[in-house]
């Protein structure tokens, strides 16, 4: 049922469109004043635009009433609601947590002065290194203060 449904729509949804492009607008009505029009004669007297706009109406109509459809059918749905659910969960197998502080490994040496009871101390230095030396200042030609 589904299925069936989906397809009325996407076909509801083709055919407003086509139609919709088969209409003529508002500005069209300047070319038969310039001579054009004749387009009266295949749909009758009062032309295609009576005809393309009624169904164009009943398409946009049964295109709304399967769209409420489609919705009441999708959320009074049984069974899972959505992807997630449908995947099968793994057991939840319970890992025995990791200590924070592991003992002391013997086989890493230590800094000379740090022993195995004090904590490490940073040994990062902060040291800044020197400023570069400034380059000479060198005499432009022709430039004020400068000896010639």
């Amino acid at each position: 049922m589904d299925i069936i449904l989906l397809v009325l729509h996407v076909c509801l949804a083709l055919g407003i469109i086509t139609l919709v492009l088969l209409q003529r607008g508002k500005g069209a009505s300047a070319g038969a004043v310039l001579g054009g029009g004749g387009a009266g004669t295949v749909f009758g007297a009062s032309g295609s635009a009576n005809f393309l706009s009624k169904t164009t109406a009943l398409l946009a109509t049964a295109f709304f009433i399967n769209s409420l459809v489609l919705a009441y059918m999708a959320s009074n749905r049984e069974g899972p609601a959505s992807v997630v659910d449908t995947m099968e969960q793994p057991a939840s197998e319970t890992v025995p947590a990791k200590p924070l502080v592991t003992e002391l490994d013997e086989t890493v040496p230590l800094p000379e002065d740090a022993t195995a009871d004090a904590p490490a101390a940073d040994t990062a230095t902060t040291e800044v290194p020197p400023p570069a030396p400034e380059a000479p200042e060198v005499a432009t030609p022709g430039a004020p203060g400068a000896k010639e």
